[in-house]
């Protein structure tokens, strides 16, 4: 049995399945997905779709990224967050344009059942973005920052590498996993397409929603598969606006 990470997708369901036909994935393995699976190119119902699908087979994990929420008060309420609209919210929209009532109530039943994250039997910590209590994510009295934050990656890149782990200067928010891994924030920022670590955190998202890739990682090998660049999958489309 394999578990394998997969980084954020953003609506790029060519791309999703590419990169799942690399990794070859077998019905004893599991896939864990650290959130934002809309909002950028134009097949985010489709990719939904086709993760409902998929789970029936294959035993996931579905964490949420902040583009779920948007999508998921939207599914629920009709309103449209007008930072969502033009962040890839528009996009989302018109790729449910042919999708029935009922299925739009799937996806939403969908999203809602999603955790904000997952800590597995080795004390690895998966979650879209990030926290902030020195306690752990337990302790996280703001839940939106599981899907916001970015300070817990930005302190790992920052830190000094000479410091150790048994430093009183080390991080108590490292020291509570034994890995952390993450999305939200693209390696493309960075000049990187590829996954990044930055002492025990893993960031996954290598800039699907931009010019980037979807990638999946092996969590114990830490061997990772690709997708062709995004945009050369849909070269009429321009991808989500970035922030």
């Amino acid at each position: 049995m394999s578990i394998y990470a997969i980084g954020d997708i953003h609506g790029g369901l060519k791309a999703l399945i590419q990169v799942l036909n690399k990794v070859e994935v077998k019905e004893e393995d599991t896939l864990i997905f650290v959130g934002d699976y809309v909002d950028g190119w134009s097949e985010s119902a489709q990719v939904i779709a086709f993760l409902l699908e998929l789970s029936e087979k294959i035993n996931c994990i579905f964490i949420k990224g902040n583009h779920d929420v948007w999508c998921e008060n939207w599914l629920e309420t009709g309103h449209v967050d007008m930072t969502w609209y033009i962040h890839g919210g528009k996009e989302t929209m018109e790729s449910y344009n042919e999708f029935s009532d009922e299925e739009k109530k799937a996806h939403l039943e969908f999203f809602q059942k999603m955790p904000l994250y997952h800590i597995d039997n080795e004390n690895r910590l998966f979650i879209h973005a990030g926290f902030t209590s020195m306690h752990g994510v337990e302790k996280e009295v703001f839940k939106e920052t599981f899907y916001f934050d970015r300070t817990l990656w930005e302190m790992a890149l920052t830190m000094d590498k000479s410091i150790e782990a048994d430093s009183p200067l080390f991080p108590n928010r490292l020291k509570h996993y034994k890995e952390i891994f993450i999305g939200h924030t693209p390696t493309t920022n960075f000049n990187c397409d590829v996954p990044i670590q930055a002492f025990n955190v893993w960031n996954i998202d290598t800039g699907a929603a931009f010019r980037g890739k979807i990638t999946a990682m092996n969590i114990e090998t830490k061997a990772f598969h690709q997708s062709d660049n995004l945009p050369g999958l849909y070269p009429n489309e321009k991808g989500r606006n970035k922030v």
